[in-house]
């Protein structure tokens, strides 16, 4: 374990993913996980790496500049992977300060704690931000998001992320801290919380709850599989070019009503119920103010530089994430009764 990397948010849903992947393929990497552990961070999430090791857990927040400055001290981190954020669009029009201050004020912290304890020396040194396509605003019916694509965020989340896409550039122009930063569409899979469209049908469907769907239901998404995205954010932390940006998409485009639909057909056959019984679910409801319509990556770079790909197309990717949810169905009651809030006290407090 010479090497130490920090990654922020890492209790979260693709933070998770994320440190599993680094703490099961780098045993020589010590893996600091820094969460604040806010209602989206869930160390359920992490139970079955939680002693390996080459892996800590530190709970703390990104906007404590000592709190960092103590870390890179201690752990002299030679790489950052920053997941941490405030990512549900709802809660930040409801609440737009809370994602100035995580998104904005946190990444900003971070990078001057990283540029204080790396002062210059950044031969091996690499600050990985990790945002979304949502910065490049809405889409009609045809085209893609690329690279150089205008920034056109339209919700105080997507603007929240956008700013600090712009701080992690100024910084690398600036001072030459050497970053690297990934826009990826939406994800889906194991173990994300039950407020997002996927998980909140699949948490519903068995539950006979109503299936609330936007509008019409016609608002377009690029689905990208969780595993498929930690693969990428491996791949370009390791062999991507310092001060550019990666694109990362899913190439699996669904309209929000085709996508409940399908979750439905597999459901109903996975639980055995009559065909189209699950569909009685679906309930329109008024559509999100600053709805975008349509997502789309064009992640051609990333293929071409360096020779990603998803592994999974959506039919199957839901498939196994719908298997996941029906057999972890206790991580399930945990999170939505809340007592996954619980787990840090019980596991480390007493430690």
């Amino acid at each position: 374990m010479s090497k130490s990397v920090l990654v922020t948010g890492g209790a979260g849903f693709i933070g998770s993913h994320l440190v599993r992947l680094f703490v099961t393929k780098y045993p020589e990497y010590k893996i600091v996980n820094l969460d604040k552990l806010t209602y989206a961070g869930n160390l359920e999430n992490l139970k079955d790496i939680e002693d390996r090791p080459n892996y800590k857990f530190v709970k703390g927040d990104i906007t404590d500049l000592n709190l960092l400055r103590n870390l890179f001290a201690e752990h002299k981190f030679f790489g950052v992977l920053h997941c941490a954020a405030e990512s549900h669009v709802d809660r930040s029009i409801t609440d737009p300060l809370a994602f100035v201050t995580t998104n904005v004020i946190g990444t900003s912290t971070l990078l001057i704690a990283a540029k204080e304890s790396w002062a210059g020396a950044y031969d091996d040194k690499i600050f990985y931000h990790i945002s979304t396509d949502e910065v490049y605003g809405s889409l009609g019916a045809e085209g893609f998001f690329t690279e150089e694509t205008a920034y056109d965020p339209r919700s105080p989340y997507s603007a929240s992320k956008a700013s600090s896409d712009h701080m992690v550039r100024a910084f690398y122009h600036t001072y030459h801290l050497p970053i690297k930063i990934s826009n990826c569409s939406n994800n889906y899979g194991p173990y994300h919380f039950p407020e997002k469209l996927i998980p909140l049908c699949i948490h519903n469907i068995i539950n006979n709850k109503p299936l609330p769907i936007y509008g019409k239901g016609e608002n377009v998404r690029d689905w990208l599989f969780v595993e498929d995205h930690v693969r990428a954010i491996d791949v370009i932390f390791h062999k991507g070019k310092v001060g550019e940006t990666y694109n990362i998409g899913g190439h699996n485009e669904w309209t929000n009503i085709d996508l409940v639909k399908e979750l439905c057909r597999q459901m109903d056959e996975k639980l055995g119920r009559e065909k189209g019984a699950s569909e009685k679910l679906i309930t329109y409801v008024k559509d999100r103010a600053g709805h975008d319509l349509r997502y789309a990556i064009d992640a051609t770079k990333l293929k071409n530089e360096l020779g990603w790909l998803p592994s999974l197309q959506f039919e199957e990717g839901i498939s196994k994430t719908i298997d996941w949810y029906l057999s972890n169905a206790e991580w399930l009651n945990d999170v939505t009764s809340g007592n996954y809030q619980n787990y840090y006290q019980q596991q480390y407090e007493k430690r």
